[in-house]
């Protein structure tokens, strides 16, 4: 597993909706605030790029230092972000899908009744 992490949904309309630093460079508050300042700067790079591929996990988008931003698009254009420093593209986007899944359950408008 990584060992710097920070997730956040945000939704269409740039509203952080949940947030979650992982790893162990979490324990500094300045880290927590650097790692909001490049997601939120990751954003404008997910609109353009959302709008010209059909893929919804786009992987490295954007690059810190040693820190990649991955993002997964839903069809709602909700974005998944994800702030890490591993390379592990696979579990990365198994991660994105099961969050996409557990999201859509989690919805105000999905019901159980068919």
């Amino acid at each position: 597993m990584a060992t710097t992490a920070c997730f956040i949904i945000v939704s269409r309309n740039d509203i952080p909706i949940y947030e979650a630093e992982v790893g162990s460079a979490t324990k500094r508050e300045d880290a927590a605030q650097l790692h909001q300042f490049i997601l939120h700067a990751a954003l404008d790079i997910v609109q353009d790029i959302a709008w010209t591929t059909s893929a919804m996990f786009l992987k490295a988008i954007d690059r810190f230092n040693d820190l990649v931003v991955s993002v997964y698009v839903t069809a709602g254009h909700t974005r998944l972000m994800l702030l890490h420093d591993s390379r592990n593209d696979d579990g990365i986007k198994s991660f994105f899908q099961e969050v996409h899944e557990l999201y859509i359950k989690d919805s105000p408008c999905h019901s159980t009744k068919e």
